[in-house]
């Protein structure tokens, strides 16, 4: 019996931890800012914990069957968090930060109650001096086996939906245990074993239909029907589809809409591959969709361009699927284009070579995994790569909604030496947007733009580069790896101007 515990002690703490994991991922995607979310998530959990911990001792008597009643429902309101989190964001976001946090409570302090409970149990079979290291080694070999599947195995295979719910399915495995270890003790076997039996039934069908509520939740959310969607290591990747055509979707932010994205496209690209004059090595970074990639190849002298996507998933996805991959002109098949799935950062570290034109499309610093990528540090790299005559540009955010934050890019690209030449342009789906061109010469009007832009012309070329009042240049900090002032700054600016 000791040793079925033990064991029992090991999944439950596995679950435990799967929970909180889960909360803290949805919180980033929804909230922005991971560290913030997850050290409040964590935080609130093992407040719980120590919660349901001191609450233990009021349970007296039949703890075998207090023990197998919490571990449903730890089953129940666990595996079920990531489904109701998901199914809340999309019909109730005004909701979603309370009903997070008083899911999280009320998990913790039930999975604060679980170890307390098995020990005082464990006390009739195990000497005191072996109790406490026996169930401390086997609470923390469980968390140490999730925390490394979590990201590797879980979430990329099953998503946060089906991971939730497995894990739920193996709490309830261990109250079936329960029941069948301790069943000369329980007085009401058979209602037990129907409970153990209903959850058990709830927790399948939902592994089954995970899908449809994740759709479900999805379709609600982002209006359109979703026509693509997976959780990799690194993001919640969806694709819609509706009147206005494709739109791409990262941890619920949109990415570009199909009905005016050569609007971004063309203005991020153009400005520095026409004013360079002959590029012939081009390197991208980010950008897993080749957009910008399609634009690139309009430029007869380019030889090579390198695309590098931390995703391997998004380039897949743009490359192999049909729809999508029309939308790029089929880019990234191109013979002239090397993708490369690793970190920009790192490479910048580790490649050796020197490129003509750098565009930089990264998402907005909306947390600090993301912001190491707009700091002083990594333009500092990209310097290092960049050819005398070369430009890099780099999308910077909305200068109109998040004035302070676009100059701040602004300033930290200029802290380490690169002149550089702010201009904007309006995207309907977006508002106005800004892009930053550096380099270590200045930047001039291009004498001639590829044939065929649908938004750019040299007439109109100039008139990006003329910030009106509102858009004007403010002081700003350099955002350096050790601060990281830019993703607070982003988050109050957007936060304001969200209705």
């Amino acid at each position: 019996m000791a040793v079925a515990l033990l064991a029992s002690v090991f999944v439950v703490a596995a679950c435990g931890l799967v929970y909180e994991l889960a909360a803290g991922a949805l919180a980033s995607y929804v909230l922005g800012d991971s560290i913030l979310q997850f050290s409040t998530i964590i935080g609130s959990y093992l407040f719980a914990m120590g919660v349901g911990s001191w609450l233990s001792r009021y349970f007296e008597r039949q703890l075998p069957a207090h023990f197998l009643r919490i571990e449903l429902l730890v089953a129940l309101v666990g595996g079920a968090l990531p489904a109701i989190l998901f199914i809340a964001n999309a019909w109730t976001p005004d909701a979603f930060r309370l009903l997070l946090y008083g899911l999280v409570f009320l998990v913790g302090t039930l999975v604060g109650l679980e170890i307390p409970l098995v020990m005082r149990i464990l006390k009739r079979d195990v000497a005191l001096k072996d109790l406490v290291s026996q169930v401390l080694t086997f609470d923390y070999l469980g968390a140490l086996a999730v925390s490394v599947a979590f990201p590797l195995l879980l979430v990329p295979h099953l998503g946060l939906v089906r991971t939730g719910l497995l894990f739920g399915f193996m709490n309830a495995a261990v109250a079936l245990w329960a029941l069948w270890l301790f069943r000369h003790e329980l007085r009401r076997l058979k209602a037990h074993a129907l409970a153990c039996g209903l959850t058990l039934a709830v927790l399948a069908t939902g592994f089954v239909g995970a899908d449809h509520i994740t759709t479900l939740a999805e379709d609600r959310f982002y209006q359109d029907r979703a026509v693509f969607s997976a959780q990799t290591p690194y993001q919640r990747i969806v694709v819609t589809h509706g009147r206005s055509g494709h739109r791409l979707y990262l941890n619920g932010n949109l990415q570009f809409a199909e009905h005016d994205e050569y609007r971004y496209h063309e203005a991020l690209v153009h400005p520095a591959m026409a004013a360079h004059g002959s590029p012939r090595k081009v390197a991208v970074l980010g950008g897993g969709d080749g957009m910008a990639v399609r634009e690139i190849l309009k430029y007869p002298t380019v030889e090579r361009v390198t695309l590098v996507e931390l995703d391997p998933a998004m380039t897949r996805l743009f490359r192999d699927h049909e729809p999508l991959a029309a939308l790029n002109g089929h880019a990234l098949r191109s013979p002239k284009v090397t993708v490369v799935n690793t970190d920009a950062f790192r490479w910048l570290e580790e490649a050796r070579e020197i490129y003509d034109v750098i565009v930089v499309d990264f998402p907005d610093p909306t947390n600090f995994s993301i912001g190491k990528l707009y700091t002083n540090s990594f333009y500092a790299l990209l310097d290092r790569h960049l050819a005398a005559s070369g430009y890099a540009v780099v999308q910077s955010t909305s200068p109109l909604l998040a004035r302070q934050s676009f100059w701040t890019v602004v300033q930290t690209i200029e802290s380490v030496g690169l002149k550089t030449a702010p201009y904007h342009a309006h995207v309907p789906s977006f508002g106005e947007w800004g892009f930053v061109l550096a380099g270590r010469r200045p930047w001039r009007t291009p004498p001639q733009l590829p044939e065929g832009l649908r938004f750019l012309d040299l007439a109109g070329v100039p008139a990006l580069f003329d910030f009106p009042r509102d858009m004007a240049r403010v002081p700003a900090e350099v955002n350096r790896l050790s601060n990281q002032v830019l993703v607070n700054l982003y988050e109050d600016e957007w936060g304001k101007a969200k209705p």
